[in-house]
């Protein structure tokens, strides 16, 4: 700015976070109204993020400074939850934010959504956790409010396993969280949490486990440790028969972060052969692709092992029995 209009350009910026920076304080550092909407037009060298909210320069905004203008535009107790916020938790599958923020605001200020932001007004504001100086929502409560917008299974068992699998938060604190915000949009996540419960862990197990309910098969254990005779740990079959010694090996290089990841799972199966489990290993993209070859495989598997002397192998059961183990009705919490 010319001198004697108002601040320079470094006064400005240090003013703002990130380049983000709410109208008032511009006025409040003497930039005139009539200014700041000038620069804010079309071909201007400033743009409108939201209503009062300002980037001081022109070009897309990062996903930084979006949260940035989201949290101005919010105001003083906002927070930020959905999926950006469980990004920032370090949460790595499942789908990303993309354009859209999801922000929580008391319930007694009116903000209004905008085209990169949706705004839930709430009675019950969390105390936020903050991560590089943005305030988030906790992290059962981050997961929860993002899985109630979201209608794949799939992509809802892979933002929840992997949340419950760092241990960041507990299916027990997810259904809490579910049950305090109400009914609507929670019906699938349930479906999903009750799945993780009994031990899945990715959507590629969750494809598995509905192919399996299709296959006559007893139900196997889900990510069961197994050992050798003498007690040694061989490693965790996706899938455990018990009965014949058979386990179900789901995971492929496409759901392993690194090359040595994928490594230790071969060296898994070579355990598992070497000591006389039976092992079928299946490609994840067959589990949708090719159901019936895959029924026809798993049956056939079962059949074989059944048909063979048990090896002397044992596995713990990784979770409470399920409903249709125990026989009996699905806890309320799950209906």
């Amino acid at each position: 700015m010319t001198r004697g209009r108002g601040p320079d350009r470094d006064t400005i910026l240090a003013a703002s976070r990130g380049g983000v920076i709410t109208a008032r304080t511009l006025v409040a550092l003497g930039v005139p109204e009539s200014t700041v909407y000038h620069r804010c037009r079309d071909g201007g060298p400033w743009q409108r993020l939201a209503p009062g909210v300002v980037l001081l320069c022109t070009g897309q905004p990062t996903a930084d400074q979006l949260v940035i203008a989201a949290l101005l535009h919010g105001g003083e107790q906002a927070v930020l939850t959905g999926l950006e916020a469980c990004r920032r938790h370090r949460i790595r599958r499942g789908p990303t934010a993309g354009g859209s923020l999801q922000l929580l605001v008391p319930h007694t200020r009116q903000v209004r959504n905008t085209w990169f932001l949706r705004v839930d007004r709430t009675r019950r504001l969390p105390h936020p956790v903050s991560r590089g100086g943005i305030p988030l929502a906790p992290v059962q409560r981050a997961v929860a409010d993002a899985v109630r917008l979201l209608r794949s299974e799939r992509e809802i068992a892979e933002l929840v396993s992997d949340a419950v699998q760092q241990n960041l938060c507990t299916v027990a604190q997810l259904v809490t969280e579910l049950d305090a915000g109400g009914q609507h949009g929670s019906a699938t996540p349930r479906r999903v949490l009750r799945d993780v419960r009994d031990g899945i862990r990715s959507a590629a197990e969750l494809d598995a486990r509905r192919l399996w309910r299709r296959s006559g098969l007893p139900e196997p254990w889900w990510n069961a440790p197994v050992y050798d005779a003498a007690g040694r740990f061989l490693g965790i079959a996706d899938a455990w028969w018990d009965d014949v010694a058979l386990a179900w090996e789901i995971n492929s290089y496409q759901w392993h972060l690194a090359p040595e990841d994928y490594a230790r799972e071969q060296e898994k199966r070579a355990r598992f052969t070497a000591v006389g489990a039976a092992v079928l290993p299946t490609l994840p993209t067959r589990l949708r692709r090719q159901p019936r070859d895959v029924l026809a495989e798993l049956r056939s598997s079962y059949t074989a092992a059944a048909a063979r002397p048990r090896p002397a192998v044992r596995a713990d059961h990784p979770a409470a029995p399920t409903p249709s183990q125990q026989g009996g009705s699905t806890p309320v919490w799950l209906q």
